[in-house]
């Protein structure tokens, strides 16, 4: 009598993105963060949004300071490069390492002590440089590594788990990137998975600077009745100015298109960001008008979200330097060293 094997069926292949990786190749290591934390949250965003747009994880380079959100980088595509500076001191290693090699991605985590206490000199001008690079602000309002006191964002009025109050008025990170030039600037909830999902999307399809600043609350030191960066209070505050899709260049542009009622913004890419309006018509391109609402959200209480202020037209600053396409490490040494005769006439023109 004749036996018959059962061939178990075939395991799916693994599901690819247009380059052919898999999600675990934009992975990194384990958390060591809190449970619960926020950080953590925006780490998946960025893996997600990797992936979904194709990047190839080696042309990444990640860059950081010091505190709690500086360590996020260790949580997502390590076999990206990465580079952990002094506190404060990113935005000049990510200049240096940008303006060296254009055809890297450039992926910048900090935090509102990094960014906006000891590094505020430096975020400043990298602002105002209009530099291509991702800016991501992990703003839980707090000192996470020193025991949670206020930072330079939290809030008038926001109290501290051990009843202390703050009565020194906050940065808004935001505004201030709008004003310095900054060309894509944007606030976001770790807890908003789509809206942030997008708006990093978009982030790596723009050529130019841009800094998202994401609440992100500090579970240990920040999350408690009488913050105003907690969960709670960011959900029951939150007011976002429109909702945010996006098309990347390689899909049809004409998805979830809705006119009349939706501001689309052509990326440097030739992708779409998508901005379907909720409240009073909002023009992303009106720098004045940005920043009037920004301030005017604080006066109200609210934690505005969304995509403030973007401008595709204005050069960066590798352009504006006219530096070559090459990264500057594999240039031959007689492109890179003047001549004899150069030299001689710029010494004839100091005398």
């Amino acid at each position: 009598m004749a036996t018959t094997t059962n061939t178990p069926p075939a395991a799916p292949a693994p599901k690819t993105n247009r380059i052919g990786l898999q999600v675990l190749d934009y992975k990194g290591g384990k958390t060591t963060l809190c449970a619960g934390c926020g950080h953590n949250a925006i780490s998946e965003r960025i893996i997600d949004a990797f992936y979904e747009m194709g990047v190839q994880p080696e042309r990444v380079m990640k860059l950081s300071g010091i505190g709690c959100s500086s360590k996020s980088p260790a949580y997502f595509m390590s076999r990206s490069h990465s580079f952990n500076s002094v506190h404060g001191r990113m935005p000049s290693v990510a200049t240096g390492a940008t303006l060296a090699n254009r055809q890297m991605v450039g992926l910048s985590v900090s935090g509102d002590g990094d960014s906006v206490s000891i590094g505020a000199g430096q975020f400043m001008h990298l602002m105002r440089r209009n530099l291509p690079l991702i800016y991501i602000v992990e703003d839980n309002g707090v000192y996470g590594l020193t025991k949670g006191q206020f930072s330079a964002t939290s809030d008038i009025g926001s109290k501290l788990k051990t009843g202390v109050v703050n009565d020194l008025p906050p940065v808004d990170i935001c505004a201030l990137a709008v004003e310095l030039g900054a060309t894509f600037v944007g606030r976001s909830f770790s807890g908003d998975k789509k809206q942030l999902h997008n708006m990093i999307k978009a982030a790596i399809a723009h050529r130019g600077t841009v800094m998202l600043d994401v609440i992100s609350p500090c579970v240990t030191f920040n999350d408690h009745e009488g913050s105003t960066k907690s969960y709670k209070y960011v959900k029951d505050h939150e007011e976002a100015i429109h909702e945010v899709g996006f098309v990347p260049h390689f899909e049809n542009i004409a998805v979830d298109y809705d006119p009349g009622t939706t501001t689309d913004v052509q990326m440097h890419d030739g992708s779409h960001l998508r901005l379907r309006k909720l409240k009073n018509d909002w023009d992303p391109t009106n720098r004045i008008k940005a920043i009037t609402a920004l301030n005017e959200s604080h006066e109200r209480g609210e934690v505005l979200t969304g995509v403030f202020y973007i401008n595709t037209q204005k050069p960066s600053f590798v352009d504006l330097l006219n530096m070559v396409e090459e990264p500057l490490a594999t240039l031959p040494e007689s492109v890179v060293r003047p001549g004899r005769e150069v030299l001689e006439k710029v010494m004839q023109e100091l005398m």
